[in-house]
């Protein structure tokens, strides 16, 4: 039920107060706010609240709960608002990017600083699980650690080239761990074999196939990713927000647990244990980063969501709309499906590769 009530005092200034009951399944839990406009000097008085930026750059999220929706509505997508231009220059720029990354740093007969970087930190230790940790580390410094300085980097080159700066030292630290992860899956100390028990096959293949649809949705936005079009800071709200906060952390502890039930070594488990601690720290640190960004507008979307999976729904902070079926179908998570099966049918190629490299 929603009641509200509006009253004018001497000085022409507007209050609004809207009360409602955020759900009957639980306890009557009221919210209250009360907006403040000035009325204007003539014409009808405008009580409805103004979008918050946010909201005016991407269009208010659709919402059926009753709450006040203040973010950007994921993974949406506008087939009208495509530009052709631009996705002929972001295929152009993904060709010469994997063609600079080939050459400088996969390929061990040409410059080969991939091959380099990995040797250096194989003297580290000659322990598999130490190097892949190790690895692991250095992409996380340079990873968090750029996003961390990203006002003060986009205010001295610029958003675009900075996002190009951060792709250039992100992306071969990335690929050095995928590598090395797939050419020393199976090695370390054996601890468990369930590979031929009945289900688990099918178990490993939908968890990790179901651990893609938590991607973090900027994700989506590949043209700001590519630094086509401008790169932003986007604060969201529907979709896979409303379950959880951090999905990126949450899809990643499923991929690892299904990998680790598959593999059952010390190798993939020491690999996972460092996957899920970084991606825990990318909680708080992340958070960090929006609260100094949006402020009030990100503690309202914090105090109505939660990390773990479905805790706002279960204790009634978060009210999912009667359609929010509708925000799952959508473009975005096509292409979650066509990816994630082709990448299942080009394991062996990937092997394959891995193996060549020889990392």
């Amino acid at each position: 039920a929603t009641t509200a009530k509006v009253v004018s005092n001497r000085k022409g200034v507007l209050r609004r107060t809207t009360t409602w009951q955020t759900t009957p399944h639980h306890q009557h839990k009221l919210e209250s706010r009360t907006e403040t406009r000035r009325r204007p000097r003539c014409g009808r008085p405008i009580i409805a609240p103004p979008l918050s930026a946010s909201n005016r750059r991407a269009g208010p999220a659709p919402s059926t709960s009753g709450a006040r929706l203040v973010a950007e509505d994921s993974a949406a997508f506008d087939l009208a608002g495509q530009s052709l231009r631009s996705w002929t220059q972001f295929f152009a720029l993904l060709a010469v990017v994997s063609a600079g990354l080939y050459g400088i740093w996969i390929d061990p007969n040409l410059a080969g600083l991939g091959t380099s970087f990995v040797s250096s930190v194989e003297t580290l230790s000659d322990s598999h699980e130490v190097v892949m940790l190790a690895i692991l580390v250095a992409f996380g410094v340079a990873h968090s650690g750029m996003a961390a300085l990203r006002p003060q980097g986009e205010r001295l080159v610029g958003a675009r080239a900075y996002r190009v700066a951060f792709a250039l030292i992100s992306l071969p630290l990335a690929l050095t761990a995928v590598t090395y992860f797939i050419n020393h899956r199976y090695s370390g100390a054996a601890l468990f074999d369930v590979r031929s028990v009945p289900g688990v096959h099918g178990a490993v293949w939908w968890l990790s196939f179901a651990s893609f649809f938590f991607l973090y949705p900027s994700t989506f936005n590949i043209l700001e990713v590519a630094a086509v079009d401008e790169p932003k800071v986007h604060l969201w709200e529907t979709g896979v927000m409303r379950v959880t906060r951090h999905p990126q952390m949450v899809g990643q502890v499923m991929w690892s647990l299904a990998h680790c039930l598959w593999m059952g070594n010390s190798f993939a488990i020491a690999t996972s244990a460092g996957l899920c601690a970084y991606h825990a720290f990318g909680c708080w640190h992340g958070d960090r980063r929006l609260e100094e960004k949006f402020g009030s507008d990100f503690v309202e979307v914090k105090n109505r969501t939660s990390v773990l999976p479905f805790a706002a729904i279960l204790d009634g902070r978060q009210v999912l709309p009667r359609d929010y079926w509708k925000e799952w179908v959508r473009v975005p998570y096509l292409g979650v499906v066509l990816f994630t099966l082709g990448a299942y049918a080009c394991h062996p190629a990937m092997q394959t590769a891995a193996h060549w490299v020889g990392w």
